[in-house]
């Protein structure tokens, strides 16, 4: 969904990706860096210090988003740096939704849930593509999303409706594209 905004975006964001380059960080560098602050971030959601988990969930998302525009901008993409990347991924997710269900900011169920989500989305987003099936754009519920919902729940004090949501979406988003795969393997 956030897909359909990525133009509008890169605007904003190829500007702050050639600092980046400026300062020598390789596309991998400021990934490993973004999935730090996701680890920050999930320990502060376990010491129950949302606003300061929140900052460090937003520098997360932008640095997901500036490693591949640093990586375009350069000429470096690459097929490791794009596992890596999804590699990195699936672990923040599951780390910062750890942190908020050990920190007890939302019902462990909920939250176990919600991680079941994350990962089917993006299982079947791999497994469709492996068929030959395009699956960006398709459901609610893609990684940009998700953060924005985590971050939005967070800022407004209700992460365990956030988590009760994306428990829901999440789930919704991978049976949606389960179905689109079968419709386009027909």
């Amino acid at each position: 969904m956030l897909n359909k905004i990525r133009n509008k975006i890169i605007g904003i964001i190829n500007p702050i990706a050639k600092i980046f380059l400026k300062l020598k960080l390789s596309p991998n560098h400021i990934t490993i860096i973004g999935f730090t602050f996701s680890i920050i971030s999930a320990y502060m959601f376990y010491l129950n210090k949302t606003l300061i988990a929140c900052i460090f969930l937003i520098l997360a998302g932008l640095f997901d988003i500036i490693d591949g525009a640093v990586a375009r901008i350069s000429g470096k993409v690459t097929k490791w740096g794009g596992v890596l990347d999804s590699f990195l991924d699936r672990y923040s997710d599951m780390i910062i939704l750890s942190g908020i269900i050990l920190g007890g900011l939302c019902e462990v169920s909920w939250g176990l849930f919600s991680i079941i989500g994350s990962l089917m989305v993006s299982y079947t987003r791999l497994r469709g593509e492996f068929e030959g099936v395009k699956l960006s754009s398709i459901g609610l519920m893609e990684r940009a999303e998700r953060l924005l919902l985590l971050i939005i729940f967070t800022l407004i004090n209700f992460i365990w409706l956030g988590i009760i949501l994306l428990a829901i979406l999440t789930n919704i988003t991978a049976i949606h594209r389960l179905l689109y795969i079968r419709r386009s393997l027909k």
